[in-house]
């Protein structure tokens, strides 16, 4: 008997943990397109994610995959590609229909084991339009769907090195911009009886702070998030006045206890117990970091409160006047036609263009905010592949973060350098993404010289083959361009070996200088110099 409908708290999923991951599933499932999803089909897309390194189930994995594994940390790609037996070994050594170490689950529609895997990796990339699959049905991916499929590239050379490559970072914004417009909450795939668009109430409610004199024009407090989650109709108005009286008793700073209280037994009626730290925490860290890839939201206050981003006020005045009243949908694919279509008047929407100059000031803004030691401290989560613990960093996905900190250590540690980053802004500043294909990270002036700072997370060869080759190319424009002295300053959190000895090769062919640096190694150096360009190489 099918599950009743229910109200429940907002949680968007919790089987791909990283949001970042979405567009590389969703790339190799790319090329199943069009074809009938079957259990054959749902093997070859899981084997295909095991190659590349992207998914690595625990059990039975053969050594010599271990080894193409080891060089990276999981969450990142391998640095050698399986081959079909390893591949075959880790898919039927992980079946939990073979092996009952394993508990498997099952999806409605789907079988126990690997096909209901499947289906909770894609579950919310359909709810949301970008590809519809059913068990022997064709797979469709929708325009919004292709556009979030080509923000990467995955290929594999000769040798089997696996390259992975972020070639359109616009287009994940894009994708998920277009869905959060018009994501219902009481929807024919999830069976909920919260009755909203998420991104538009949360829209509303921050509009209706900022326009009461009371407060200080920076949005909806973190700690108020929880109340929105579990909010049961799009009534921002309503919100808006609880949000009012839960300041005018508890002020900014309300307990964890008194968030649940309000959440669980208050709005919802208490009929169900939920675990606090998944109310105050788990929940809006969740929906914080889907609502960050709209590029929709800002940050104030050090991360306590979530903000519109004023830089797309005339997107957010689209979205809002035009998918608050929505049509509600009964059949699964006419909601998702719904939801894959693309706006075109809502695409054609040009944001606020940030000036270089505006961009430099905004980064010395930021100087202030964050000292020395902890920038040294962000940079050293990234060397290590650790989670940032701040408030407003911890939001950033990891080579965005690596962008802005690497600028921000450099206009800290070296004032009189002019530091100018190419990635795109909100209007504090921070970035919304990694910098565009086709341009160097950042862009340094020192006295008559000239510095290009590209920065990666790339690890192994795909560091080399994806980041050098590139960088060259980069540097000769970049040449061009200031028409002085120029080098440029590569930074990875380690450096692979093939990286250096390509990079001698561009150094022997072009006399082109690329000084390659460990984080940790980059750190030291800023706190030992004078300069960012050395003139003996």
């Amino acid at each position: 008997m099918p599950r009743q409908s229910e109200y429940k708290p907002l949680l968007y999923t919790t089987t791909v943990r990283n949001p970042e991951r979405y567009k590389d599933f969703i790339h190799l499932l790319k090329k199943f397109d069009g074809q009938i999803l079957t259990a054959d089909i749902v093997e070859q897309f899981e084997r295909e994610a095991f190659k590349c390194g992207l998914y690595r189930p625990v059990k039975r994995i053969p050594e010599s995959a271990k080894q193409k594994w080891g060089n990276t940390s999981p969450g990142y790609f391998g640095e050698y590609a399986l081959t079909d037996e390893e591949t075959k070994a880790i898919f039927d050594g992980n079946d939990p229909r073979i092996h009952r170490d394993i508990a498997g689950h099952k999806e409605a529609g789907f079988e126990r084991g690997w096909e209901s895997r499947f289906e909770t990796q894609f579950k919310l990339l359909k709810v949301l339009g970008f590809v519809y699959y059913n068990m022997g049905e064709r797979i469709e991916f929708s325009e919004t769907g292709n556009f979030l499929a080509d923000t990467v590239s995955i290929t594999y050379d000769d040798n089997g090195t696996v390259n992975r490559e972020i070639v359109k970072p616009q287009n994940e914004q894009i994708a998920f911009m277009q869905a959060f417009a018009k994501q219902q909450r009481c929807n024919p795939f999830i069976r909920e009886l919260n009755d909203n668009i998420p991104l538009i109430l949360l829209l509303q409610v921050i509009r209706l702070l900022n326009s009461d004199p009371q407060y200080n024009n920076c949005g909806i407090s973190y700690k108020e998030i929880p109340l929105l989650l579990f909010w049961k109709n799009n009534d921002a108005n309503a919100l808006y006045q609880r949000i009012k009286q839960l300041r005018k008793e508890y002020g900014y700073s309300p307990s964890p206890e008194v968030i649940n209280d309000i959440c669980v037994n208050e709005i919802l009626g208490g009929f169900k117990a939920f675990k606090q730290k998944s109310v105050v925490s788990e929940y809006p860290d969740d929906f914080v970091r889907k609502m960050r890839m709209t590029g929709l939201i800002s940050f104030r206050g050090g991360g306590r409160f979530i903000d519109i981003n004023h830089n797309e006020d005339e997107k957010i005045d689209y979205i809002i006047s035009t998918y608050s009243h929505y049509q509600k949908y009964e059949e699964e694919r006419s909601y998702f036609d719904y939801m894959a279509s693309v706006d075109k008047e809502l695409l054609n929407i040009e944001g606020v263009v940030v000036s270089k100059n505006e961009a430099a000031i905004k980064l010395t803004e930021w100087t202030r905010v964050y000292n020395w030691d902890t920038i040294k401290v962000e940079l050293d989560h990234l060397a290590k592949r650790t989670s940032s613990k701040d408030d407003t960093l911890k939001f950033i996905d990891a080579p965005s973060r690596l962008e802005f900190l690497t600028a921000l250590a450099i206009k800290t540690q070296l004032p009189h350098v002019e530091v100018i980053p190419n990635f795109p802004i909100d209007d504090t500043g921070l970035p919304t993404s990694t910098a565009g294909g086709g341009i160097g990270d950042i862009e340094c002036v020192e006295a008559s010289n000239a510095i290009l700072v590209e920065v990666t997370m790339a690890q192994g060869r795909t560091q080399t083959m994806m980041e050098v080759w590139p960088i060259e190319r980069h540097l000769i424009e970049f040449k061009e361009k200031y028409e002085v002295p120029s080098q440029c300053v590569f930074v990875a959190p380690s450096i692979f070996n093939d990286t250096v000895r390509q990079i001698e090769f561009v150094k022997f062919t072009n006399n082109l200088i690329i000084r390659p640096y460990k984080i940790d190694d980059f750190v030291g150096y800023l706190e030992t110099s004078r300069t960012l360009y050395k003139k003996t190489v």
